[in-house]
């Protein structure tokens, strides 16, 4: 689903790559606690019209839970013993239902709603950190090439959908025979709500919103930036993943529950049309289409507008500079529309 681009790209007052000043908040920094529960969750959408579960400050903290994208039901059919299924998650699935459901699949704990926050605004999320509650995520098969989902030689296609086991302690996990992984737990959609004229979106597809990012890179310790459309900004997190690969193209990483901890800031000294995502490392520019191409495109036009921004360079220069400093990356191909983003890092924009 393509966005409108409903405001025009501005200078963004941050001059340092190596850093962001932000504006301390006037009010005392509190935080919020956001478990989970049938009544804190917005199954399957990102909406103008939501309501709010949870109102914030500018720079207060929010500790908050999310649950993986399935069903008690079909966590027990992978293996997953009863009483091992949290039961959180058995009320969502059970009370929430009709239209309180859909178009989209994803149990996104919000909409938080963020004092201050107004359309043009920026909303910095701070991934603080983040924790494992659980000691399993699956894993489901389909994707970009669901003919790999049968192996040569099956008559019958039988649902490779399974539980994967996580090593809390060494942080890792053995996803293949021989194959052991690192975790790095990432909120696969953080997003707010998109332009009211769009209605109620699906939480599949990412775009100027963000939502569904699933970029690998957001784990704790880095900071999103992305642009709002509404007042309070109506921020939503979800999609909880220990593991994944660029590109997530089975359609599922490590699917998982997650906590953590985030810190909220109103940003009204920046403007931007397409998230952007900080790590202690890079900045990272994010383009989101149906079209592979276009998707591409967009990521590479926002790396050069904030080389030009940063460092005050032409877009012939910019974009030279992107080509030979700046990696592209296929994010996702999977969730209808697809993204690409754009890495660069802080030490070659350094003064």
């Amino acid at each position: 689903m393509k966005l409108p681009l409903l405001f025009a790209v501005s200078a963004w007052s941050v001059c340092s790559a190596a850093s962001v000043a932000v504006p301390t908040p006037a009010a005392a920094q509190k935080v919020h606690q956001l478990p989970a529960t049938p009544s804190t969750v917005a199954y399957g959408y990102y909406w103008s019209e939501a309501k709010p579960v949870l109102t914030i400050n500018s720079g207060d903290f929010v500790d908050i839970e999310t649950m993986l994208t399935n069903s008690p039901a079909g966590l027990e059919r992978m293996g997953v013993k009863p009483e091992d299924v949290p039961q959180n998650l058995r009320d969502i699935v059970t009370q929430v239902t009709g239209d309180r459901r859909g178009p989209g699949g994803h149990i996104l704990t919000g909409p938080i709603f963020v004092t201050g926050a107004d359309s043009g605004d920026v909303l910095e999320v701070r991934i603080q950190s983040i924790t494992l509650p659980i000691a399993y995520g699956y894993n489901g098969c389909s994707g970009f090439m669901r003919e790999l989902c049968r192996n040569p030689g099956d008559t019958v296609a039988a649902s490779a959908s399974r539980i994967i086991m996580m090593d809390r302690t060494k942080m890792t996990a053995e996803i293949a025979p021989g194959i052991t992984v690192p975790l790095r737990p990432f909120f696969g959609s953080v997003g707010v709500a998109p332009p009211p004229a769009l209605g109620r979106v699906s939480s599949n597809p990412p775009h100027q919103h963000a939502g569904n990012m699933d970029n690998k890179e957001l784990v704790a310790g880095t900071t999103l930036y992305v642009p709002v459309w509404v007042k309070g900004a109506l921020l939503e997190l979800g999609d909880g993943h220990a593991a994944q690969g660029d590109g997530e193209v089975d359609q599922t990483g490590l699917e998982t529950n997650l906590k953590g901890r985030i810190q909220v800031v109103v940003r009204k000294d920046m403007k931007l049309d397409w998230p952007r995502i900080e790590t202690p490392t890079h900045w990272i520019t994010m383009g989101a289409d149906t079209s592979l191409v276009v998707a591409t495109k967009i990521a590479i036009g926002q790396m050069v507008k904030m080389l030009q921004e940063m460092k005050g360079i032409t877009q012939v220069q910019a974009y030279q500079a992107a080509s030979m400093a700046a990696d592209l990356r296929i994010t996702q191909l999977v969730d209808g529309n697809v993204g690409v983003h754009m890495m660069i890092a802080k030490e070659y924009l350094k003064k």
